[in-house]
């Protein structure tokens, strides 16, 4: 149904991320919600300002194609990431989960609900900035908006899913904040804490297992990260953080110092030290090589 390109925007130089759609391989009613999804996705992306999202470009149609022009993100996914330095240094966790904190934060401000937090659609730039991708599956928040789901058809990752989500219900910022704390334990433990052989086992697990404590797998976290991840894990929406800035204030103290020299060779805070928008250092971040 589609794929994402490499492009290169002629007119003003510079290379871009274009997304295509294909409603024809999609057959009657299905093919028409496709197409409203996808103009969804342009509208809603192009709403949210903010460093830590993919910048939308153009969109638009060609022949039976919808396309969507994005910009250009330099850097590897947070699951192929993870996968070279699992488990992450916690602080490497940490200053992750605060940058993505950051950016729910904005995106739960329009108001919208991203539904599908995952590494892969977490972009690590090459100098530890954070970026988020894919609005696509986002519902925005509006009592009058036409559901983009059948009834009963949950969107989003099963491994990634907030309860009530699994169960086809109502979403709302607290669905995200459940995905965060999924990504961050993932993080802190190199794996999900809710794994299974099929999709419904896992909604399953969501549903009425709890998290192995970190602990148990993580030992030596800073004082207060792990109930924190365990209260962004909890079943009942009413029992998370309110807010993705409030997740943001708890984790702002545990943030790795400024000021570590950047020779330091593999240092796991260096990569995460620089705000979005700052210049990028001279020296490639430890999980590049050069020639």
């Amino acid at each position: 149904m589609g794929q994402v390109w490499t492009g290169y925007d002629q007119r003003l130089d510079r290379r871009v991320a274009v997304k295509l759609l294909r409603p024809d391989r999609v057959a009657g009613a299905e093919a028409e919600e496709l197409r409203r999804r996808f103009v969804r996705e342009c509208r809603v992306t192009a709403q949210v300002d903010h460093p830590g999202l993919v910048t939308v470009h153009d969109a638009g149609t060609e022949g039976e194609e919808l396309y969507l022009v994005m910009q250009f993100v330099d850097g590897a996914d947070l699951g192929d990431h993870l996968a070279e330095h699992t488990p992450y240094p916690w602080e490497w966790a940490v200053s992750v989960a605060a940058q993505l904190s950051a950016v729910l934060s904005a995106v739960h401000a329009v108001p919208i609900v991203h539904r599908d937090l995952k590494p892969r659609n977490i972009m690590i730039r090459q100098d530890g900035t954070v970026t988020v991708l894919d609005l696509g599956v986002a519902s925005v928040m509006d009592s009058d908006t036409t559901r983009l789901t059948h009834t009963g058809s949950p969107i989003g990752s099963p491994a990634y899913m907030a309860p009530e989500q699994a169960m086809g219900g109502a979403v709302g910022p607290y669905t995200d904040l459940y995905a965060l704390g999924i990504v961050l334990y993932e993080l802190l433990s190199g794996t999900v804490p809710f794994d299974g052989n099929t999709v419904l086992g896992v909604l399953h697990r969501h549903l009425y297992e709890a998290p192995l404590p970190l602990g148990r797998l993580r030992p030596g976290l800073p004082d207060g990260l792990e109930p924190l991840v365990m209260r962004l894990l909890a079943k009942e929406p009413q029992d998370r953080p309110g807010s993705a800035q409030e997740v943001y204030q708890a984790l702002a103290p545990l943030l790795p110092p400024r000021g570590i020299p950047r020779g330091t060779p593999l240092d796991p805070a260096r990569p995460f030290l620089r705000p979005p928008g700052a210049r990028a250092p001279t020296s490639p971040p430890p999980w590049t090589t050069s020639n």
